[in-house]
């Protein structure tokens, strides 16, 4: 009787990341649950927590006003993906995106992005450290994460070499415009309501 030794595994196991076409692949073979809120960052599925009242509110109070405010002068983009790379499709409460005609072809990537709002309840942990710095290292000029419990805007600006350089925390009571339309003046507990 021969025995046959193998040999001994010497690597350790690797994440497999997914690509942005895997990761809709798999939606469109009902991989992905349709009542499931994912979202691909770095090549890694997560599973969003449910949306509450709260969040649901602050984003069509905001959503909104934008809409009505800003015109034809921009697409506002409520819970749709972005693509950030290869690998990242997030899914932004509201993203004020350039206007293009093709976004039914392809979505909006960094370049066409001027604002990105996270309206964040129970994702407030995930939005400033998973989020955040995916969107700095993708170049998206500015990012409010809408912090629902502390009512409250989280704003960053000016990505360089994947960091925000620039933040500010407007209250309630504070005023805040998008800076690529100043013009845009909104006050934060409109939204953000008690």
């Amino acid at each position: 009787m021969t025995t046959t030794v193998l040999p001994a595994q010497t690597s350790t196991p690797t994440r497999r990341r997914f690509t942005v076409e895997e990761y809709c692949a798999m939606a469109e073979a009902g991989i992905l649950a349709e009542e499931e809120r994912v979202e691909l960052l770095d090549g890694e599925i997560f599973v969003m927590p449910p949306i509450g009242p709260p969040h649901e509110d602050g984003t069509t109070r905001l959503s909104r006003d934008l809409i009505l405010r800003l015109g034809d002068r921009a697409w506002v983009r409520v819970q749709n993906s972005v693509r950030l790379n290869d690998y990242g499709l997030p899914e932004p409460d509201i993203a004020i995106v350039r206007l293009r005609d093709d976004y039914h072809r392809e979505r909006p990537t960094p370049a066409d992005v001027l604002l990105v709002i996270e309206i964040a309840d129970s994702s407030l942990r995930y939005d400033r450290q998973l989020k955040l710095p995916r969107y700095a290292a993708a170049g998206i000029p500015e990012v409010w994460i809408a912090n629902v419990p502390a009512r409250q805007v989280e704003a960053f600006h000016d990505p360089v070499d994947g960091v925000y350089q620039s933040s500010r925390i407007v209250p309630a009571a504070g005023r805040i415009s998008p800076r690529a339309f100043p013009d845009v003046v909104l006050t934060v507990g409109d939204f953000l309501l008690a």
